[in-house]
């Protein structure tokens, strides 16, 4: 009773942080499932791509009634992220457990040096659409690329998408959070396809903690308008190289021996 407590609890939070961050989700319910309901990896990063694909459709609503999302970047980079996704859920067949969560673990760690160190985006105001379009091609081969990465480790991607978002489009955090559940959702129940052809998947689990995370991914998009962009990004950084830092060195003794 004690374990499913604090497994929903922690779907909330799950659901806050894409609510919030446009991202995180996985980082989250990754370890979540692995950790604390005892999941097998490949079982885990499934069920995480069903529950963060759902749950960041839900939260998309909010952004996309007050305009702050970017539409037709969110779609190509969705459509490229679902094939890689596809792909890379797929390939994650024949990957070893333990490689695909240290390769997971070197990507958050990557991720968050960029939004710490990165500049800040021009303005922080809802529906604001300052920032440059990526190019198609860049789209493209970002959205694919994470596709990639999200269908393999089980990750939404926002972790990657909200910095390229930032970092190579300019956009302001708010817009580059409400365009990354765009992706988010639509690259995580791509991936979530390519992993149901070899892994089981506990329906009433996860039914449990999708609810969860939807309930805690409204919170979450009701803070998002009362946190300033200065304080959002950096914060994201952190909390993504905390997790990579711990998620890294509860594998290091698998892959030493």
């Amino acid at each position: 009773m004690t374990s499913l407590v604090l497994t929903l609890a922690l779907a909330v939070a799950i659901g806050v942080s894409l609510g919030l961050l446009g991202g995180g989700g996985s980082i989250l319910a990754v370890p979540l499932l692995i950790y604390v309901t005892g999941l097998p990896v490949k079982e885990a990063i499934a069920t995480s791509l069903f529950v963060v694909g759902v749950t960041s459709a839900v939260a998309l609503v909010p952004y996309a009634w007050e305009r702050r999302v970017r539409w037709r970047t969110g779609l190509v980079l969705g459509l490229a992220g679902m094939a890689g996704a596809y792909g890379g859920g797929r390939l994650a067949e024949v990957v070893p457990g333990t490689a695909l969560v240290s390769v997971f673990a070197l990507m958050m760690l990557a991720t968050a040096v960029g939004m710490i160190r990165g500049r800040h985006a021009a303005t922080d105001e809802p529906g604001e659409s300052v920032g440059r379009e990526l190019s198609p091609v860049r789209t493209i081969a970002v959205g694919a690329t994470v596709g990639v990465v999200a269908g393999l480790v089980g990750a939404g991607g926002g972790f990657l998408v909200v910095p390229a978002l930032t970092l190579l489009g300019g956009l302001p955090m708010a817009v580059a959070v409400g365009t990354s559940l765009a992706v988010i959702s639509m690259q995580s129940l791509a991936g979530f396809a390519g992993h149901l052809a070899a892994v089981a998947v506990d329906w009433t689990l996860t039914a449990a903690l999708t609810g969860a995370a939807v309930a805690g991914s409204l919170v979450g998009s009701r803070l998002s308008r009362r946190v300033p962009e200065r304080r959002l990004r950096p914060a994201f950084g952190w909390f993504v190289l905390a997790v990579g830092v711990l998620v890294l060195g509860q594998q290091l003794p698998a892959l030493a021996s």
